[in-house]
């Protein structure tokens, strides 16, 4: 990605920002708010990588949509996006800002499929198992795929564990197949 360089060094301006104002955690929920909005909007999306569009006319849009989540820092990144004529970038530092984020507050990112959607007492039990076999906190992120029939896919940074029905089927199906049976007679 082109853009992945110059996202993660404005993330970690921000978040350098965000400490000094004592406003990591509001920042945090701020981008996660503008990057699920943007990614939710092809028609923002568009809007914030058109080069017809002036940068001006972007920068109240942005105002304008995010005026009750946004703080001085927020604000602040909107003026230097504009001055930079970067607000194309929007999306990536937001996700980029979570990211790093959650690195400095030692919290990983689970992501848990699941062919329903958690109940709190398997969220609760899902971070306590988490926290037991990596030693740190983690957020969830809860996908659902009725593909998966039941169980779950939980991925934690680069360790995945399938106890998803539809693997186990899988694993079943190769097993009957690798195995050469030669019936007695």
């Amino acid at each position: 990605m082109k853009q992945s360089r110059p996202a993660l060094r404005y993330a970690k301006a921000i978040l350098n920002i965000a400490k000094d104002h004592s406003s990591e955690a509001e920042v945090n929920d701020n981008m996660k708010v503008i990057a699920a909005t943007i990614d939710e909007s092809k028609d923002l999306e568009t809007m914030l990588a058109s080069p017809v569009i002036k940068a001006s006319d972007k920068k109240k849009v942005l105002d304008a949509l995010f005026a009750e989540n946004s703080n001085s820092v927020i604000a602040g990144l909107f003026n230097l996006l504009e001055e930079n004529k970067r607000l194309s970038m929007l999306e990536s530092i937001a996700k980029q800002y979570t990211v790093i984020f959650e690195h400095f507050r030692s919290t990983q990112v689970a992501k848990v499929t699941t062919a329903v959607a958690l109940t709190p007492e398997m969220e609760a039990k899902v971070h306590a198992k988490i926290e037991e076999l990596t030693g740190n906190k983690s957020s969830l992120e809860n996908t659902i795929d009725p593909t998966i029939l039941g169980g779950f896919i939980l991925r934690v940074g680069d360790v995945q564990y399938d106890a998803s029905i539809s693997n186990h089927l899988s694993e079943l199906r190769k097993e009957f197949d690798n195995s050469h049976f030669i019936p007695k007679i």
